[in-house]
């Protein structure tokens, strides 16, 4: 009897010996682990659960179809966020929409400086991602002058040290936009030494004409283009379909405007749309169908319109678009007849 209790006071003692070196090593792991590491162990919540929450979030906005933009090589969203969504919003709300946006997926951002207070709305909301997404910005201005000051007013208010695409807005007229531009003295100048400097990445242009677009990439080597590409301005005057074929010959990215764009007002303008100057498609599956042709045209990303009911419409349509059928296309050309074009 007294041996066996002998030998269970030495195994009382091994194991306590045991459990006191235990104790230690898990104080000195604690030690290596940060303060806020350790906290999280103690408090329930494992390293693990942190970095599968990471994942998923990345997860989340991958999910979001992306499509490469041409030469410039970068991954973008097939929706685009336009700066309008937020215009005229309260800063609070800007800032919820911006999030919601980048959590979605998406991660190209355009805006200008005549979309009234765009810049001003988009710039904070957009800060806490800056790193995350694309943002591109354009000028109305043609002389070197106007476009230099229009150029840092708008790197100011949107709060960034650089624009990832700057473009030229609105190219419509070959003389007075596209030659005024591109010649002595003119914007393109203060471009390219802001691309020397580091305050630009890649140079577009939007264009609302043929002419101008066609002239445009003829006299320099773009990365971009904004163009309209909508199935009603397709079916009434093929308006997109030499332009798209050049700038797919040059490998430029092509960003689609006016995918869901359906006529001109035809009498009152509707006060359910104040930020549209054309009849905006609403109705779900036309929009569905709208986006999905614009889609299938080679775009990179689509614009939709810069209504916030709208945009979403379009978020949520997106990444079930799929190219349009035989029976799609014959109704989207039927409907196209009895709209007036937006361009021509």
């Amino acid at each position: 009897m007294e041996v066996v209790g002998e030998e269970e006071r030495i195994g009382k003692s091994c194991n306590l010996e045991k459990v006191i070196k235990m104790e230690l090593r898990r104080r000195e792991f604690l030690k290596v682990l940060s303060a806020s590491a350790a906290e999280v162990l103690l408090s329930g919540e494992s390293l693990w659960a942190m970095g599968a929450k990471t994942k998923l979030d990345k997860q989340i906005r991958d999910k979001f179809p992306r499509r490469t933009l041409g030469k410039t090589g970068e991954r973008v969203s097939i929706i685009t966020f336009g700066g309008i969504v937020v215009r005229d919003s309260e800063p609070a709300h800007s800032a919820e929409v911006v999030a919601e946006a980048v959590e979605k997926g998406i991660n190209y951002f355009d805006v200008a400086p005549r979309y009234g207070d765009a810049e001003e709305k988009l710039g904070p909301a957009l800060k806490p991602y800056r790193e995350k997404v694309l943002l591109a910005c354009k000028t109305w201005k043609r002389q070197r002058k106007e476009a230099e000051e229009e150029l840092h007013r708008s790197l100011s208010r949107l709060q960034t040290d650089r624009f990832d695409v700057y473009q030229l807005h609105g190219l419509t007229d070959v003389e007075k936009d596209v030659k005024a531009a591109l010649g002595k003295g003119g914007a393109m100048e203060v471009i390219l030494e802001a691309r020397k400097q580091g305050l630009v990445r890649y140079i577009g242009f939007s264009a609302h004409s043929a002419a101008a677009a066609l002239t445009a990439m003829r006299e320099f080597d773009f990365d971009t283009i904004m163009y309209p590409v909508s199935f009603v301005t397709h079916y009434k005057s093929n308006f997109e379909s030499e332009v798209l074929a050049e700038a797919k010959r040059r490998k430029m990215g092509i960003i689609g405007i006016k995918p869901m764009a359906k006529q001109r007002w035809q009498g009152e303008k509707d006060k359910r749309w104040p930020k549209c100057w054309y009849e905006p498609i609403s109705e779900r599956e036309l929009a569905r169908k709208a986006l999905s042709w614009t889609l299938s045209q080679g775009v990179s990303t689509a614009v939709p319109p810069g209504e916030e009911s709208l945009y979403r419409l379009a978020v949520e349509l997106g990444p079930i678009c799929k190219a349009p059928t035989g029976d799609e296309l014959l109704e989207l050309e039927q409907i196209a007849a009895g709209c007036t074009a937006i361009f021509s």
